[in-house]
Formats: structure tokens, C-alpha cells, sequence
């Protein structure tokens, strides 16, 4: 019997254009530019898009997807220190902030399956889902912030 060998290729992968580390100073600044009642601003995804732009293949539905979830990990970053913040702002709310923000995730999650099954096989759907978590997070990540005591 002979041996079987397997020769695996030494490619390097695609090219990621940006970490959430290097999102952070563009998602900070949407996050400080937002005015206070702004959940929403036009500077949710501007990130993304500027990854997507520097990434070796643009068009594709990985680059568009790992630059989605890129921009999502830095605003969660955010939502975190938003959340600390008022957790220790309002301690006599804590269990409170704690029900609310696990029905958020569970809001969050059940629109963002919704986002995906969407698009049925598609790989349409692996966008939409991670815009979908995006958006949410940013959004989420405002709301925090404006529930701070003045």
C-alpha cells in the first residue's frame, strides 16, 4: 500500500484591510459626533465601508462580511464601557440595565436570524446578518450612552 501525502498549499489568506483596533478612532468619533437623541447616525458603517475599500478583493461577500463584523467588534467595545459606565452610574438599576440589555441581545439576535434566513441560500445572507449586527450594536451602543445621568 502506498502511502498517501498530503501536500497542503502554503498561500497566505485574503488580505484584511482593518481590525477593529484600527476601526476604533473612525467608530469612536461617529460615537462622540452622535448628539445626544441620535441613535443613528449616518457614520454607522462608514468604517466597514472604508475596509471594504482597502481590502484585496472589495466585492466579495467575505470582504464585505469580515469588514462588517470588523466595525461590529469595535462599536461592541463601546456598547461594554457604555454599559459599565451606567451600570456604575446607577448601581440601584443594575438588575434592571442587566433584564434590559439581555432582552436586547435577545431582540438583537432574533432580527439579525431574521436577516439571514431572508435571503434563503444566498450568500446575500451572510451581509445582511452582519449589517444587521451592526446596526444593532451601534444603535445600542447610543441608547447606553444617552441613558447616562446628566
Amino acid at each position: 500500500m502506498r502511502p498517501f501525502i498530503l501536500i497542503l498549499a502554503l498561500t497566505a489568506p485574503p488580505a484584511f484591510a482593518q481590525t477593529p483596533a484600527d476601526m476604533a478612532p473612525e467608530v469612536r468619533a461617529c460615537h462622540d459626533a452622535a448628539g445626544f437623541g441620535d441613535v443613528a447616525p449616518d457614520c454607522i458603517g462608514n468604517a466597514a465601508d472604508a475596509c471594504q475599500a482597502a481590502h484585496s478583493q472589495p466585492d466579495t461577500t467575505l470582504a464585505i462580511s469580515e469588514c462588517l463584523m470588523a466595525e461590529t467588534e469595535a462599536w461592541d467595545t463601546l456598547l461594554n464601557r457604555e454599559y459599565r459606565a451606567l451600570r456604575d452610574a446607577r448601581p440601584d438599576q443594575a438588575d434592571l440595565l442587566l433584564d434590559a440589555q439581555r432582552a436586547w441581545i435577545a431582540l438583537r439576535d432574533a432580527d439579525c436570524t431574521m436577516a439571514y434566513d431572508r435571503y434563503g441560500g444566498g450568500s446575500m445572507r451572510t451581509v445582511a446578518a452582519a449589517d444587521c449586527q451592526l446596526r444593532h450594536t451601534a444603535i445600542r451602543t447610543l441608547q447606553l450612552r444617552n441613558m447616562q445621568p446628566n
